[in-house]
């Protein structure tokens, strides 16, 4: 299990963390133990693995281009950012956003306003049926 997944099963309320560390997590033996006695463990792992945007692409079936319209439409959202370093420098440092399977294969359900066959068979170079969709706006709390 990795540290993003134990976060995501912390952030569920499945774990406490007992540490005050920030950069790492202490949890009750006991604790950890029921989590991984659970029959849906593997289902819970699995929706909770991260991907970076192209692999989140990839996972929904379509181009790059086209999942960056269902960011900027806000169809989806990050669980978190990390820092990726190239080199040694900070320099070379750029935030990627980290997206759960779960979230990524709720995305179709949730908008059937999308032709989803033609954007996944959408040729490289053509322009992205969802460029011409527009964020909804939030609705006014009343």
């Amino acid at each position: 299990m990795t540290a993003f997944v134990v976060r995501r099963v912390v952030d569920r309320g499945l774990l406490s963390d007992l540490s005050a560390n920030p950069d790492g997590t202490l949890h009750h033996p006991g604790q950890v133990e029921g989590v991984c006695r659970r029959e849906d463990l593997a289902g819970l792992v699995a929706a909770e693995t991260p991907l970076g945007p192209d692999q989140a692409a990839a996972r929904l079936g379509v181009r790059p281009a086209d999942f960056d319209h269902m960011v900027r439409l806000g169809w989806v959202r990050p669980s978190q950012s990390i820092e990726v370093r190239f080199g040694t420098s900070r320099a070379g440092a750029v935030n990627v956003a980290l997206y759960t399977t779960a979230s990524l294969d709720a995305v179709p359900v949730e908008h059937p306003e999308a032709d989803w066959e033609q954007v996944r068979t959408m040729e490289k170079g053509r322009r992205s049926p969802l460029a011409a969709l527009r964020p909804q706006a939030a609705p006014v709390p009343g």
